[in-house]
């Protein structure tokens, strides 16, 4: 891993995500590749980008949201920008938005990163491309899908005045089609994790989600026929509520705790969670669906 300051000016003193935003409740780390991996670590104002400067996208995003102090920020056009702290070919820029159905798609999504004092900054800085992945326009702006899922989770901090540790990124897969040098990830992953009341009114306990969306037909509609190689869809245009460790190996990410922290083995018990094992794949349609 190469760990970058902020030595641009307009970034200088970010201070990243804070592994100990959930206290009392255990660190939870950046996430890290496990299979040695070069990444580059950015901090900017309430999350970090893990940046894969092979694939020039995040491998993974971090963030902190904070419920109880979420502010509204206009949004006053799209002010993206290279970051530059990382090499412009170590991160894919406007080029590969241009004249195409895919929308630059915040992985840290702007109004999670905005809350506090310093939410018009973190507004600011979500607007990075290395915080930009390819997503299908039809996939990104579906409520069904990506921002429905996170409409949902945000909304949940914001009622219940609660603490968010939200990590998001692509599955990468060796055989992702290549369009303008940049190779498009088909599959989506988003874990959240909070704090949540002790039955037995002892210490919060720390409590995971974990979701895999997938954009495969939309992908193929823009880049043409896929490899005849390619891994199976999951089903397009769908969310599954999928185990936090399914999440792990698929990204060969180190998710810390939020792997013995998941919630979806204690709420769907079947005789293979029984058994040691963890449940299926769940598909999400509606946000009554979701098991938080």
């Amino acid at each position: 891993m190469r760990e970058r300051g902020s030595g641009a000016a307009q970034l200088s003193g970010r201070a990243g995500y804070d592994p100990r935003f959930l206290a009392p409740g255990p660190p939870v780390p950046v996430p890290l590749p496990t299979d040695g991996t070069q990444v580059v670590v950015l901090p900017y104002t309430h999350f970090s980008v893990v940046q894969r400067p092979d694939r020039r996208l995040a491998a993974a995003t971090v963030v902190a949201v904070d419920g109880a102090s979420l502010v509204d920020v206009p949004r006053s056009g799209d002010a993206w920008f290279l970051d530059p702290r990382i090499a412009p070919d170590e991160q894919a820029g406007a080029e590969l938005y241009a004249r195409n159905d895919f929308d630059r798609g915040h992985l840290v999504r702007r109004r999670d990163a905005g809350w506090g004092p310093d939410a018009r900054e973190a507004n600011a800085d979500t607007f990075s491309y290395a915080n930009a992945a390819p997503q299908a326009s039809r996939f990104n702006q579906s409520l069904e899908l990506w921002l429905g899922l996170e409409d949902h989770v945000l909304d949940h901090a914001r009622r219940w005045d609660q603490r968010l540790v939200v990590v998001t990124g692509p599955v990468f897969a060796d055989d992702d089609p290549d369009y303008r040098g940049v190779r498009i990830p088909r599959r989506f992953y988003k874990v959240a994790a909070h704090l949540r009341e002790a039955r037995d009114g002892g210490a919060p306990q720390l409590a995971s989600t974990g979701f895999v969306l997938d954009q495969t037909p939309l992908v193929a509609d823009v880049v043409g026929a896929l490899s005849a190689q390619e891994v199976p869809e999951i089903g397009g245009f769908r969310t599954f509520q999928v185990p936090v460790a399914d999440i792990a190996e698929l990204t060969a990410l180190d998710l810390g705790p939020l792997v013995a922290a998941d919630r979806l083995p204690e709420l769907v018990p079947t005789p293979a969670a029984v058994e040691g094992g963890v449940p299926a794949w769940r598909a999400v349609v509606r946000p009554a669906d979701l098991l938080l």
